[in-house]
């Protein structure tokens, strides 16, 4: 086996991994993330957790949409659908970064609901960033107070946009109250 063909198995392996993570929430993300980390170092190893659970998320999105509708639709709250679709967006990315909620339940209540697409994933593509990222620094050696300026800095600037989405938010609902 060449190391070309080895390569090409930690990504395969690793995208299976992640895509089984993203559908039934079995495997804890912290240990896909120390893999791919220990597996390509930790600015890859971010990148390629990243973009799997992308990938993989957009799948179970489809997949509940257009296939599974009826038979999850039947085993969901209509409460909660709604309560999503009033601002997607929002919701998938405050779900993303949060790590209370299952990332195959926001796949596939997403899925049910009428969120569009799009949304869906510009709320995973930059709620998973956030999250992931903080969830590289562990096997990093954060815990082990190993901390470079870099990711002090990293830290800062997720935790300013988690302020100022919360505004946002915040700023949104008392309009909503005006009217």
């Amino acid at each position: 086996m060449s190391l070309k063909d080895t390569t090409f198995s930690k990504f395969f392996f690793t995208f299976i991994i992640m895509v089984i993570q993203n559908s039934f929430t079995i495997i804890p993300l912290i240990i896909i993330i120390t893999i791919n980390y220990a597996l390509f170092g930790f600015f890859n190893g971010l990148i390629w957790s990243w973009f799997t659970s992308i990938i993989a998320a957009g799948i179970w999105f489809l997949g509940s949409r257009y296939f599974f509708n009826d038979w999850v639709r039947k085993k969901t709250n209509p409460e909660l659908l709604s309560k999503m679709e009033q601002n997607g967006l929002l919701f998938v990315f405050q779900a993303r970064i949060f790590p209370f909620v299952p990332t195959s339940l926001i796949n596939i209540l997403s899925g049910l609901s009428s969120i569009k697409f799009k949304h869906f994933m510009v709320g995973t593509i930059f709620g998973n960033f956030i999250f992931f990222f903080v969830l590289s620094l562990i096997p990093a050696g954060l815990m082990e107070g190993n901390m470079e300026q870099n990711i002090l800095l990293g830290i800062a600037l997720v935790l300013a946009g988690i302020v100022v989405l919360y505004r946002v938010k915040k700023k949104q609902k008392s309009r909503k109250q005006v009217h």
